[in-house]
């Protein structure tokens, strides 16, 4: 009983720690300052099992084909993701996104790592804490979002000759 005791007053004395840490103003909120690793950790941690958690809806057809590809390519460089990810293979973002913090996500990594639907979900409702934001609340429609993940899904094998002439004004 008496380690139970001194578990439960070291778990208070934990929590006021941090209490007194985050609400007393000692937790830096500023961009340009890297947050503490057990912070990162822990967000990169629960922003992926939430994305997994919540990622359920699948994809209305087959997202392989070219027309598409092409479809999500000009949605990617006319809705704004260009601006934070740049475009294949050459990273040309915009000057802003090199201050983001976390720095966005390589798109050829997650195209690997992530699931089409995982994709769809992070596009559509934005990732909090990151700078992503929601494309469908910015008024993109479903049946967009998917051809931009289809683009996503492709952007391994994606070359820079590809990506500007499906992005070239018609």
């Amino acid at each position: 009983m008496r380690i139970l005791a001194i578990i439960g007053a070291l778990a208070i004395i934990g929590a006021v720690g941090a209490a007194i840490f985050f609400f007393g103003g000692f937790f830096s909120v500023a961009e340009s300052q890297d947050d503490p690793a057990i912070v990162s950790w822990a967000l990169a941690h629960v922003r992926a099992a939430s994305v997994t958690r919540h990622a359920t809806e699948q994809p209305p057809a087959s997202l392989d084909d070219p027309a598409t590809v092409k479809a999500g390519a000009r949605a990617y460089a006319t809705i704004g993701c260009v601006n934070c990810h740049g475009g294949p293979p050459d990273a040309d973002w915009a000057k802003f996104s090199e201050g983001l913090k976390p720095v966005p996500a390589d798109l050829k990594v997650m195209a690997k790592e992530r699931t089409q639907s995982e994709l769809f979900w992070a596009i559509k409702n934005g990732i909090k804490f990151t700078g992503m934001p929601s494309f469908g609340l910015a008024g993109a429609s479903d049946a967009q979002i998917w051809t931009i993940v289809a683009f996503i899904k492709s952007l391994p094998t994606t070359t820079d000759a590809d990506y500007k002439a499906w992005t070239a004004s018609p």
